[in-house]
């Protein structure tokens, strides 16, 4: 694999931590699609269905053949450094990838599941290549312009799915310390968004800010 590199040492913190993550998994997925003639594949993946404020993101990503046979882990079972340094890895090495967010308004008139499913669709037309076979982590398909198979636990069984899960993961992160920066009161640096006590204590005391979703809070406006 030819990595970007600034220096040598760069290359080579780069290099052990790819390696750090690697799992014992197969990641057969991609294997017995290009087995069937599908050359570039797409993985596709969300972060941030849960949270009480903020977006959520879908990123989709076609990874070089070299990249294919290394294990990467789902985005939340690597720790924040590790996913940050890795987003460099797979946005430098990539065929292609693209990252889009729906924010908390459209959420809330059509739901955080056609909202999702959305951000994903987005996510795959908005690719500069256009893949062969998109592979989505979870059990609903996004019906996108390209052939689509949804996989479970996808994150865990295919490259592709866990390096979009990264790059939907870290997005969303960097956002949410963007509001962090705009809202000091509710600290979503540290919640990152989710119903913690913490940010619930933030909300009882300031109220509803305006990118909170509101259909997730509805008990509060009563």
């Amino acid at each position: 694999m030819n990595f970007v590199r600034e220096n040598s040492a760069d290359f080579l913190l780069k290099n052990r931590i790819w390696i750090d993550i690697c799992t014992m998994s197969d990641y057969i997925i991609e294997n017995e699609l290009k087995e069937k003639g599908y050359k570039l594949i797409a993985g596709v993946d969300e972060a941030g269905r849960g949270p009480l404020a903020g977006p959520v993101f879908a990123a989709a990503v076609i990874l070089p053949d070299g990249l294919v046979d290394i294990g990467l882990n789902d985005s939340k079972k690597l720790s924040e450094k590790k996913r940050e340094q890795l987003f460099d890895v797979i946005t430098q090495n990539a065929i292609a990838y693209s990252i889009v967010s729906v924010d908390e308004k459209v959420i809330d008139e059509i739901n955080i599941l056609e909202a999702t499913m959305q951000a994903m669709r987005e996510a795959i037309n908005n690719l500069e290549i256009t893949p062969d076979f998109c592979i989505v982590d979870g059990n609903r398909l996004p019906k996108s312009n390209v052939l689509e198979q949804y996989v479970i636990k996808g994150d865990s069984l295919s490259v592709s799915i866990a390096a979009a899960s990264i790059l939907a993961k870290v997005s969303r992160d960097r956002y949410l310390k963007e509001l962090d920066e705009k809202y000091p009161e509710y600290q979503f640096a540290k919640h990152k968004g989710y119903g913690t006590k913490l940010h619930y204590e933030m909300i009882e005391k300031y109220g509803i800010s305006p990118v909170h979703r509101r259909s997730f809070l509805k008990k509060l406006l009563k």
